[in-house]
């Protein structure tokens, strides 16, 4: 399974965060799955790819040539694909993964996350989306997004369009069970009313 994952790329967080990312990626590698992310060599993108690597499994790093300089990028990929913007890369990582899976992260995640869960709300695609809630990191989006469904700005059916884990292996689970499903977009906007 070609797994996409969004994460930090800052390596002033935590060290707890870069474990526990770490040794989801070392899990992703044992289990055969491959690793597709932005290529960042920092971070929680980082932590990622070396437990990938460290697990045996496959590496494809995929960011715009800009970001091509000294210690921004992941040098052990098995593929690299350089994209002009960051808007193609968002598109590949989209087009090329079977499922996603959100660890920590900042704005740029929080972006990604949320257009591949707007998209899977519209019917756009049918794959997996996972939180890796890491040391309790996204106990707050998910009060968000919970108060978003009971003051009636999402449907209650949008639960269960993502799922999150504070374990690897849970979250591994939930993926390679996953059957890809398209959601009814009326279901998911509460199209005519409750």
């Amino acid at each position: 399974m070609v797994i996409c994952l969004y994460g930090a790329s800052s390596s002033e967080i935590d060290p707890a965060y870069v474990r526990a990312v770490e040794a989801l990626g070392r899990e992703m590698g044992k289990r055969g799955h491959t690793l597709l992310f932005g290529g960042g060599d920092r971070g929680l993108m980082g932590a990622a790819a070396r437990g990938c690597k460290a697990g045996g499994g496959r590496i494809v790093g995929v960011a715009p040539s800009f970001f091509n300089v000294d210690g921004v990028l992941y040098p052990h990929c098995d593929e690299f694909v350089y994209t002009d913007t960051m808007r193609q890369r968002k598109q590949i990582l989209e087009e090329r993964a079977d499922a996603f899976v959100a660890v920590p992260g900042g704005i740029g995640t929080f972006d990604e996350f949320f257009e591949i869960l707007t998209l899977k709300q519209l019917g756009r695609h049918g794959k997996a989306i996972a939180l890796f809630n890491a040391e309790d990191y996204y106990v707050p989006l998910l009060a968000l997004l919970e108060n978003s469904i009971e003051k009636g700005f999402l449907s209650e059916t949008c639960r269960a369009l993502w799922a999150d884990f504070r374990e690897p292996a849970a979250l591994l689970d939930y993926l390679e069970a996953y059957v890809p499903r398209v959601p009814d977009i009326a279901e998911m906007k509460n199209i005519g009313g409750k």
